[in-house]
């Protein structure tokens, strides 16, 4: 028996979110955790207490506040604090955690939050992820990026049969 594919509206959080995640101690240090994002190849994590909850997240975006903030132009070793974003010189202070840089807050979401919601937060927020977390104990359990509602998007649009006759184009494909 075939499972009919999901009507794309109806996708959760948990159907399209990415299970494997790196994790990072708001104790960490900013050396530490940038070499941690980059050995992953992501931009962004959540960052945990002691207790495992999700208390903010850290991404290139806070980087680049605290090179911005912390750094003075002209001195040594701004110019090439970064060259990449995970690309750190050892000119950063290896005294200052994740928790002095990070952004607090962050936006949660249950498993259960559909894709819609998902897109509507991280616009109105103006971020590129949010973090899935289990009920009450506000542990993540994984992380929906923009990237995994556009990867869902494009596997939405390969399942859609689609007219290949000549002016089939409908209005909402017509760029204008």
């Amino acid at each position: 028996m075939s499972l009919a594919p999901r009507p794309f509206l109806s996708l959760c959080a948990a159907d399209i979110m990415s299970k494997s995640m790196v994790i990072v101690p708001r104790e960490m240090s900013l050396q530490g955790a940038a070499r941690l994002l980059g050995r992953a190849s992501v931009s962004g994590a959540p960052v945990v207490d002691d207790a495992g909850r999700c208390i903010g997240v850290i991404s290139t975006t806070d980087f680049m506040h605290w090179v911005e903030h912390d750094q003075t132009p002209g001195t040594a070793g701004f110019k090439n604090t970064m060259s990449n974003p995970w690309q750190m010189s050892e000119s950063i202070d290896a005294c200052s955690h994740v928790k002095d840089c990070m952004t607090g807050n962050p936006v949660l979401v249950k498993p259960t939050t559909r894709i819609g919601e998902l897109a509507r937060l991280m616009m109105e927020a103006h971020i590129h992820r949010v973090i899935v977390v289990e009920g009450a104990s506000q542990r993540p359990v994984g992380i929906v990026s923009s990237t995994d509602i556009l990867a869902a998007v494009s596997r939405a649009d390969a399942q859609e049969p689609h007219d290949t006759t000549p002016g089939a184009a409908r209005a909402a494909d017509t760029i204008y």
